[in-house]
């Protein structure tokens, strides 16, 4: 039987029509680092010139993310702790509907997150390096692939689990999760794949590669602007102690393990050049949330001053049209999986409260974009107290439940170190309780069961 030439013709055309989309679907890759505070970044510190306090501090592959893609000003995280925002990265859903409200719970296998959706629609999905959701062992939910590790882990030596098979390994613990990335890169170059890499650097106690332990020997960081503002509950717990002029700065660790992070950070672009695969790779670079060094006396996180909720933010996508773009429009870690989704052409679940970020990145269009969120954070262990805050354009309102003489309120245009309480205007305070409840019902608060658990203990 002769088959007509026409539809082999047809036959042909269809196949190569389908091998197109197929190759045509962008990659994706998140790279997550712990801790790190939104102005540890060069270009940010060269941007704020003389109010810079760590001026001297060099990241040349963020900034060539910066340079090449868009980036975000005002980035922020909905809840600023480990865990709770590395859930609301990947479900694109608050807290307290999502059930991360602390470190130490596990991440549901069911979840729904980017990761799952795109397997679902035949991606290849990885997961590299530190997951942080209590001690969670075994394969991370929604991911193909994984080479990951348990807790905090170690900066030196650290066995991995590779695909439920333990693998002791050699090196800086950022730079073995690298290899083992670019392994998965290569590996996957000829499909579509979504990778989250994420880095332990810079948490706590920061120990960084012997290639960067003299780097910026005798820098010192600058001292706070607001060093001497206080937050109005107790902070004995959470103190930064005063560093004066002179003595050795203990925190040049936390830079050099964010030099480490950036170092690996080049290395995975340079992959992606290599493999001639950049052009149709999303990367997007941030971190869980970030970190006191100082800024109101204080260190950690958790709490709602803009050292701890705000957040590095920068997006590369060749084909997008904007290039070396700094955008001010505030966006969330929720938005990262309807960002994701979007630009992979899969339809984001409606549970999903964030938003995609396409006509930020494409032409910088905000009409329409968001004005104000609602922010949470839970107590727990006595770090910081519960707050629910609401933060806009230009104001930011803290409240703390079952303490209104704490609340506070700030002007960010005028007072962006926040250092001046503005809580005793009746009027302002009641206009912006109002906007509190408002978006507080339409991201559908709720206190978590968990969370009135652990209040009756």
């Amino acid at each position: 039987m002769r088959i007509p030439i026409a539809l082999l013709a047809l036959t042909s055309a269809l196949t190569m029509q389908s091998l197109f989309a197929e190759t045509a679907r962008p990659n994706f890759i998140f790279v997550l680092t712990d801790d790190q505070r939104y102005d540890a970044v060069g270009v940010v510190q060269r941007e704020q010139g003389e109010q810079a306090r760590f001026p001297w501090f060099e990241t040349p592959h963020m900034d060539r993310l910066a340079r090449e893609g868009v980036r975000f000003r005002n980035a922020f995280v909905t809840s600023s702790l480990c865990a709770p925002s590395r859930a609301a990265f990947l479900t694109g859903v608050y807290n307290h509907l999502n059930g991360i409200v602390y470190n130490n719970i596990p991440f549901p296998d069911d979840s729904v997150t980017w990761a799952s959706l795109l397997r679902e629609k035949g991606y290849r999905t990885g997961y590299v390096g530190k997951w942080h959701m209590g001690n969670q062992s075994g394969h991370r939910p929604g991911f193909d692939h994984s080479a990951s590790f348990d807790g905090q882990g170690k900066y030196g030596n650290q066995t991995f689990l590779v695909d439920g098979t333990s693998t002791p390994t050699k090196g800086w613990v950022d730079d073995v999760a690298t290899d083992f990335a670019i392994e998965f890169i290569r590996e996957n170059k000829e499909k579509p794949f979504a990778l989250q890499l994420s880095f332990k650097s810079p948490h706590g106690p920061c120990k960084p590669p012997s290639r960067l332990k003299k780097r910026y020997e005798g820098e010192y960081c600058r001292p706070a602007a607001n060093e001497d503002f206080h937050p109005p509950y107790d902070m004995s717990d959470t103190t930064e102690p005063p560093y004066k002029m002179g003595e050795v700065d203990r925190r040049l660790n936390r830079f050099r393990c964010i030099q480490g992070a950036d170092d690996n950070l080049g290395r995975l672009l340079d992959a992606l050049d290599e493999l001639k695969i950049a052009d149709n790779t999303m990367v997007v670079y941030a971190s869980d949330n970030g970190y006191y060094m100082g800024d109101h006396g204080l260190k950690d996180k958790r709490t709602a001053y803009e050292e701890s909720m705000r957040i590095p933010l920068l997006v590369r996508f060749p084909q997008m049209a904007r290039k070396g773009a700094v955008e001010d429009a505030a966006v969330l870690n929720i938005d990262l999986a309807p960002t994701i989704l979007d630009y992979a052409g899969v339809k984001a679940p409606e549970e999903m409260q964030g938003s995609s970020w396409r006509p930020l990145l494409a032409d910088g269009d905000s009409s329409g974009w968001r004005e104000s969120f609602f922010y949470e954070y839970f107590e727990r262990a006595g770090n910081a107290p519960t707050i629910y805050a609401l933060r806009t354009p230009k104001y930011k309102l803290v409240t703390y439940p079952g303490k209104p003489e704490w609340n506070q309120i700030f002007n960010l245009e005028t007072d962006p170190y926040e250092t001046k309480n503005l809580a005793d205007n009746p009027e302002l305070m009641q206009r912006l309780k109002k906007e509190l409840e408002r978006e507080s019902k339409a991201v559908r608060f709720r206190v978590p069961d968990v969370v009135k658990q652990a209040d009756r203990k």
